[in-house]
């Protein structure tokens, strides 16, 4: 009984192999990325923005304004930290906001 061979997994594995053909030399392959570049330069934007301004925050105000009290200079790197991210979100719902009107109008247009 060990060494009975289940005949249907071969057939599974020999339809998977038929099923995964590579293209044609006449069909063009697709090569698109799959997120766009200014998605990607927005997103390395608030990265940047994320790193430097709350550091750049925090040294900033606590020489300048703080006169060396750290606490306050620290919260109001977080202060700052916050405002990107809430600024990231906002970009990024009103871009998703573009899209859906964009199909909308599309639609409309073509009906």
């Amino acid at each position: 009984m060990t060494s009975r061979r289940i005949i249907s997994e071969k057939n599974i594995l020999e339809k998977d192999d038929q099923d995964h053909k590579t293209p044609r030399a006449s069909e063009k392959s697709n090569i698109t990325p799959a997120v766009p570049a200014a998605v990607i330069y927005k997103l390395l934007g608030f990265t940047l923005a994320m790193v430097v301004g709350p550091i750049g925050t925090y040294f900033l105000t606590l020489h300048t304004i703080f006169r060396g009290s750290s606490t306050a200079a620290g919260a109001t790197a977080a202060v700052m930290a916050n405002v990107v991210l809430i600024a990231y979100v906002v970009v990024a719902m009103k871009e998703d906001e573009s899209e859906k009107l964009a199909l909308e109008e599309k639609a409309k247009k073509g009906d």
